[in-house]
């Protein structure tokens, strides 16, 4: 294992730990929330901890039960305790760009329903600004894709539709849209640009979590780093 990977998996069981007996459990989706997964049905066995989960994805779901966590839904259960995830970047002041994986509007749902947002990253997705180096995932309805990439590109912006691999065609979200990966470079003011974006018809939701992170674990080569925002409560 690299030591990304151990990172990574190190500041997930960190997240894990804020989980108690009883919680209902937002479960993001990606290589970070599978060690996460991983730590949460190690305390299912050794401690008895009961807890459901909610899954942001297929891929989620097929891992949480294969791992044996019991799952519910929002319909059920409508506010969650905690949720637990992952991120492809994040500035000094907690705000993140997400949706590497496709599931960016069911994530953001979720987190939105939660008490409490706790995220693991390694800490090579630290960054002054977002943006850097890093494009902003926007779900977008296919019917609209032609007029969105036009209005994208007024922003000078470089929307990339993100293409399946191994086999042709573009990625289907869970929610049966498509992912345009967007270059804006850095972004001086991520709440208005997401604001912004937002307004644009078609745009189901953008991959910029503003405000929204609680606490984020930053696993380094030797240490885990726990950063909090003012939304600690």
């Amino acid at each position: 294992m690299s030591w990304r990977e151990d990172a990574k998996r190190k500041a997930a069981i960190k997240a894990a730990s804020h989980i108690k007996d009883g919680f209902t459990v937002g479960l993001g989706s990606g290589t970070t929330v599978a060690y996460a997964l991983q730590e949460i049905a190690k305390r299912i066995a050794e401690e008895e901890l009961h807890i459901l989960g909610v899954p942001t994805s297929r891929q989620t779901y097929y891992l949480a039960l294969k791992q044996h966590i019991p799952l519910t839904t929002l319909d059920e259960h409508p506010q969650l305790d905690i949720t637990i995830d992952g991120a492809d970047q994040v500035s000094k002041d907690l705000n993140m760009i997400k949706g590497r994986g496709g599931a960016l509007t069911r994530e953001k749902i979720v987190a939105s329903a939660s008490k409490k947002t706790i995220y693991a990253i390694d800490e090579t997705k630290l960054t002054e600004k977002l943006g850097a180096n890093q494009p902003v995932p926007l779900e977008v309805v296919p019917f609209a894709l032609p007029a969105v990439t036009g209005k994208l590109q007024s922003l000078d912006s470089k929307p990339v539709l993100r293409e399946a691999e191994r086999k042709l065609g573009p990625v289907i979200t869970d929610n049966g849209n498509f992912i345009l990966d967007t270059y804006f470079g850095p972004i001086n003011s991520p709440k208005d640009l997401n604001r912004t974006l937002k307004l644009i018809p078609g745009i189901v939701e953008t991959g910029l979590f503003v405000e929204i992170a609680n606490i984020v674990y930053v696993g380094g080569r030797n240490t885990v780093r726990r950063l909090e925002s003012r939304l600690v409560s």
